[in-house]
C-alpha cells in the first residue's frame, strides 16, 4: 500500500511539474503568434488524452476520433458565424446566399444563441458516441472491427459535410469573421486569455481522466481491456463500461474541437480527415498509450516536429514519422513513457541494492 501511495504521489508530482512548466508560457513571452501556436498544441494535447483514455486504458482503438472533434468544431464554427450575423439586416451567412438559400436553415437556428450553440457543440458528438457505442459494444464488437467501423463512419461523415455545400460551405469550410464573444467580451485568439482558457481545460480534462483511471470504474475498465470475458464472468456489464469510457473520450475530443475553432477561426472537412485521426493514434503510440502525460508529450513532439521540421523535410516528413512510429512499436511497445519508466525503475533498483555507507562503515569496525 505504501509503494502504491508513493507511486501515485510521484505521478501527480510529474503532472504538477508539467502543468507548471506549461502555465508559465504567457509569463515569459509576449509573442502573440507563439501564444496562439502553443494554445493549439494544447488542443492536440487534449486529443491525445482522449485517445489514451479510450485506447490505452479502455482498449478501444478508435481511428475515428475526428468524429467528435470535427462535429464540435463545426458546432463552434456555426456559433461564431451566427455571432457575426445581424438578426435583422443580415440573418443569413453569405455563403448560403451564394448557394441560393433565401432563409436560415432550421439546423442553424439554435446556434444563434451562443450558450445553446456551445452546449450543442459538446452534446451532439457526445450523444453520437453514446448511441454508436451502445449499439456496437452491446453486439460485442471489439478489436480491429471497432477501428474499421469508426474509420468508416468518419469517412462517411466527411463526405456528407462536403456534399452539404449549401449548409456547410463544402470543402471551403466556415470562416467566422470575428473572434468568439463570451459574456460580452471578444476572446482574442492571439491573446493570453485564449491561452489560459485552453490551458485550464487541458488541466481539467487531464486531471479528470487521471482520477477516473485511478477509480474503481477505471480499474474495471483496465481489467476488461486485458480480458473482457473474465470481467463479464465476474458480473460486470462490459458494454456499459466500454460505452461510458468511449463517450468520455469523445467528450474530451469535443472540448478540443471547440477550442480549436476559437483559436484558428476556421473549420473545414480537414478536421474530419482520416489522416488526421490516424495521426492522433500515432502521437499516442509514440508517447505511450498507457500514460496520459506520455500521450501529451507524444502529441507535442510530433506536432512540434511537423511545425518546425516539416518545411525542411517537405513530403518526406510523413516517411520520417512513419519510420519513427514503426521503430517505437517494434522496440518500445509502451512508447517513450514506457522507456522512461524502465530507466527510472533500473535506477531505483540499483539504489536499493547498493549498501548504505553507514552500514558499510559499521561492518568494518571491530566488534566490542
Amino acid at each position: 500500500m505504501t509503494n502504491l501511495y508513493h507511486s501515485k504521489t510521484a505521478q501527480w508530482a510529474v503532472y504538477a511539474v508539467f502543468f507548471v512548466a506549461v502555465g508559465v508560457v504567457p509569463l515569459i513571452t509576449s509573442d502573440s503568434f507563439l501564444l496562439n501556436q502553443f494554445a493549439v498544441y494544447g488542443v492536440y494535447a487534449m486529443l491525445a488524452v482522449s485517445i489514451s483514455l479510450g485506447w490505452g486504458f479502455g482498449g478501444i482503438l478508435n481511428l475515428g476520433q475526428g468524429i467528435a472533434f470535427g462535429l464540435a468544431a463545426y458546432g463552434m464554427g456555426m456559433t461564431m458565424q451566427m455571432q457575426s450575423q445581424d438578426p435583422v439586416s443580415s440573418p443569413i451567412p453569405p455563403f448560403m446566399l451564394n448557394n441560393s438559400l433565401d432563409h436560415l436553415p432550421a439546423l442553424w437556428v439554435p446556434f444563434s444563441n451562443t450558450t445553446l450553440g456551445i452546449i450543442l457543440a459538446l452534446a451532439v458528438p457526445t450523444l453520437f458516441y453514446v448511441i454508436f457505442g451502445t449499439l456496437v459494444f452491446a453486439a460485442r464488437v471489439s478489436g480491429p472491427f471497432i477501428a474499421i467501423m469508426t474509420l468508416a463512419v468518419l469517412s462517411a461523415l466527411n463526405t456528407l459535410i462536403i456534399d452539404m455545400q449549401p449548409y456547410t460551405n463544402g470543402v471551403n469550410g466556415l470562416t467566422p469573421p470575428s473572434p468568439l464573444k463570451l459574456f460580452g467580451a471578444d476572446i482574442d485568439p492571439y491573446g493570453a486569455t485564449s491561452y489560459w482558457i485552453v490551458f485550464g481545460l487541458l488541466v481539467l480534462t487531464t486531471c479528470g481522466a487521471k482520477l477516473l483511471t485511478q477509480s474503481k470504474f477505471g480499474l474495471v475498465t483496465q481489467a476488461l481491456r486485458g480480458d473482457p470475458e473474465r470481467v463479464r464472468f465476474l458480473g460486470y456489464n462490459v458494454a456499459v463500461y466500454e460505452t461510458v469510457i468511449y463517450a468520455i473520450s469523445g467528450f474530451i475530443a469535443a472540448v478540443a474541437g471547440c477550442c480549436f475553432v476559437m483559436l484558428v477561426q476556421y473549420v473545414s472537412p480537414a478536421q474530419l480527415d482520416t489522416n488526421f485521426s490516424i495521426g492522433m493514434v500515432i502521437w499516442v503510440g509514440i508517447g505511450g498509450r498507457f500514460s496520459l502525460i506520455g500521450s501529451i508529450i507524444g502529441a507535442l513532439m510530433i506536432q512540434g516536429g511537423q511545425s518546425y521540421l516539416g518545411d525542411q523535410f517537405l513530403n518526406s516528413w510523413l516517411l520520417v514519422l512513419g519510420g519513427f512510429f514503426i521503430l517505437v512499436v517494434r522496440f518500445l511497445p509502451k512508447g517513450l513513457a514506457g522507456l522512461l519508466e524502465t530507466v527510472l525503475g533500473m535506477v531505483g533498483t540499483r539504489r536499493r541494492s547498493s549498501p548504505l555507507p553507514q552500514a558499510a562503515g559499521a561492518a568494518d569496525m571491530p566488534s566490542q
